[in-house]
């Protein structure tokens, strides 16, 4: 099956590739997801861009530690989706393939490097409706078939 790629890419626009993973993070009780609230209100699932030679794993230990403090057990790809957008406060076009995982056992092990995030649990439904990339939608919907 295809990845699906969600945008619409606009041949005056010059796409720089940005590379991401992302985890899928339920509560203990699976009601909940943990869900990051940037300063612009966006919503996000937590995770990030991946630097130069850092494995899936390794991207998602470290955005994990940076932005909630937390370590998780990674568990099975959910799969992968891409999207062309363009960053208004960035003021670049962006061509955004990024894989998801389903995690579990959120452990708060430190402070978050970030202080300029808001750090939530949000109830499934909700998150999935209000997630600002539909790539994360995406992530979220293949976790939901699958538990």
């Amino acid at each position: 099956m295809a990845e699906p790629v969600f945008g619409q890419k606009d041949p005056k626009l010059d796409y720089q590739k940005r590379v991401g993973v992302y985890g899928v993070i339920p509560d203990r009780d699976g009601k909940r997801l943990l869900i990051l609230e940037a300063p612009n209100h966006a919503l996000f699932l937590p995770g990030g861009e991946v630097e130069a030679g850092e494995t899936d794993e390794q991207t998602l230990r470290r955005e994990l530690l940076e932005e909630f403090g937390v370590t998780v057990t990674i568990g099975e790809k959910l799969g992968t989706a891409a999207e062309y957008f363009y960053s208004h406060h960035r003021q670049t076009a962006y061509y955004h393939p990024a894989t998801f995982y389903a995690c579990s056992d959120i452990k708060q092990v430190q402070s978050p490097l970030e202080d300029f995030n808001t750090l939530m649990l949000m109830p499934i439904a909700l998150a999935a409706a209000s997630l600002k990339r539909p790539t994360h939608r995406y992530g979220v919907a293949q976790w939901l078939r699958t538990h």
